[in-house]
């Protein structure tokens, strides 16, 4: 293992770190089991579906949230609790699966998130909130940033928050996950939100400010690149940093306020 695989190496140091998958599957098939939903696709596959978490009465818009993993890691279906809080606040919630590395490269990921929002947003109308952890943070920076998205569904986004994202990949291609990912230094850069010009909307970045010093890092680099906020909530680490979106918290209240 080498230093920087070490960096970003998040569960070794985690109280209990390794109980956490189980724990969001578990909280999240609950959810699911009493919850209004409906699942979409938008393209083939079972990854290439979209789970939409309704609230009663008429959205007040759609929060789409992107899980993260690394870009190789989980599924939109491990993290269906993550949007309750939203729900309970009359937003419709998107969760869009996607294809994982290896089999896909992570500039593809970024267009299979870009359609699936596309799809969501020719479904649904109101406003949209780009909402993403870690590597999902990484997506909707780029979607932001970028012409993935059409000019008549990037206008409709009002707000993007980051959570903990990987916000410059170059750190990865010295790493042993890049095995898996096949990132060049010109991928890596295309890829990395920092590079890239800071979008039109409000952009709030948010880490925990017991994550590995890595992710503070790479929370810091894109707030400063862009220059927008920048949230470090006290005593959360990578894997709970997410939990506020469950019920009213500041976190919540960045994303739907």
């Amino acid at each position: 293992m080498t230093d920087l695989d070490d960096d970003y190496a998040n569960m070794p140091y985690i109280p209990e770190g390794e109980s956490y998958p189980a724990r969001w599957a578990q909280k999240a098939e609950a959810f699911r089991d009493t919850a209004m939903m409906l699942e979409i696709g938008y393209g083939t596959g079972e990854r290439r579906q979209v789970d939409i978490f309704l609230p009663m009465g008429t959205p007040k818009g759609v929060i789409v949230f992107v899980h993260g993993g690394y870009w190789m890691k989980f599924s939109r279906q491990d993290f269906s609790h993550l949007a309750k809080g939203a729900t309970e606040a009359g937003w419709a919630v998107a969760m869009p699966g996607y294809d994982l590395a290896p089999d896909v490269k992570i500039s593809q990921i970024s267009g299979l998130v870009a359609l699936a929002v596309a799809e969501v947003a020719r479904r649904f109308s109101g406003p949209i909130r780009l909402v993403g952890h870690s590597a999902g943070g990484h997506l909707v920076a780029r979607l932001a940033s970028s012409n993935l998205l059409t000019e008549p569904v990037l206008t409709r986004v009002e707000k993007v928050v980051p959570i903990s994202p990987v916000s410059d990949l170059a750190p990865l291609l010295r790493t042993a996950m890049n095995d898996t990912f096949g990132l060049d230094a010109a991928e890596a850069r295309a890829e990395s939100p920092v590079h890239a010009p800071a979008p039109p909307m409000p952009v709030t970045v948010w880490v925990g400010e017991d994550e590995r010093p890595a992710f503070r890092d790479q929370a810091r680099w894109l707030a400063e690149a862009w220059g927008c906020d920048l949230v470090v909530e006290p005593g959360k680490h990578h894997f709970d940093v997410i939990e506020g979106l469950e019920d009213e918290s500041p976190l919540l209240q960045a994303v739907i306020g």
